[in-house]
């Protein structure tokens, strides 16, 4: 039985998603601010965390990004609710690795589905290996360690998700929208830019590091290695 932590300061809310949760069954704490999800997320480790972003003593970005900076919590997986809707809240908290995305009000049904399908990717990494080469550039999974020829090439949080997945598919062309949904749990209608973005920078890093021409762009689709 997965274990899901919930911080939402609304108290109707926090209530709502519990119920749902135990109904799917789920193992739920909840809590209304952050102070008590630290000391309790100390203790024990949660398969994922149902995050709000406005709360009453921290805002929810803070908290995923002190959970990305620490070793013990980088890998616990994350959903972020909000009533924020803007283009630029979503990519804040999925370029600061959140797994998906859920805009208020949501119904019990896509709640669930979604926390299924971010569970469900994570699975499917667990199961694979954890250190993938591919022309000279390793993946360490488990230390989450990027090199070339032994040498460490420093990635955010999203660039080595991207990374990994293309080299797990390599030579299959990958296009820009299953990137999104595969890499950042979340697809937006239409927008490539992000994906362009990463790609950029990681192509920089491996050529600074003399790795040239890795990652290939597939005209009309997308990337690929």
């Amino acid at each position: 039985m997965a274990l899901i932590y919930c911080v939402e300061d609304d108290d109707g809310i926090r209530e709502l998603i519990s119920c749902a949760l135990k109904s799917g069954g789920y193992e739920v704490k909840a809590f209304p601010k952050a102070k008590p999800f630290y000391e309790e997320i100390r203790n024990k480790e949660p398969s994922l965390v149902l995050l709000d972003i406005m709360l009453p003593d921290e805002d929810g970005y803070s908290i995923l990004s002190k959970l990305k900076k620490d070793s013990h919590t980088q890998d616990v997986h994350v959903i972020m609710l909000t009533a924020k809707s803007s283009e630029l809240d979503k990519v804040s908290g999925l370029e600061m690795g959140a797994d998906d995305y859920i805009t208020k009000p949501f119904g019990v049904m896509e709640l669930l589905s979604r926390i299924k399908a971010v569970l469900r990717r994570a699975g499917k990494q667990n199961a694979e290996a954890d250190v993938i080469e591919e022309q000279g550039v390793s993946l360490d999974a488990s230390r989450r360690i990027c090199t070339y020829n032994g040498q460490e090439v420093v990635l955010t949080y999203k660039e080595f998700e991207l990374l990994m997945y293309l080299m797990r598919h390599k030579s299959i062309a990958v296009s820009r929208d299953k990137l999104m949904e595969m890499v950042w749990g979340y697809e937006f209608a239409g927008e490539t830019r992000t994906v362009d973005m990463h790609i950029k920078t990681l192509r920089q890093k491996l050529e600074a590091a003399g790795c040239t021409d890795l990652i290939k762009t597939v005209r009309g689709i997308g990337y690929k290695i």
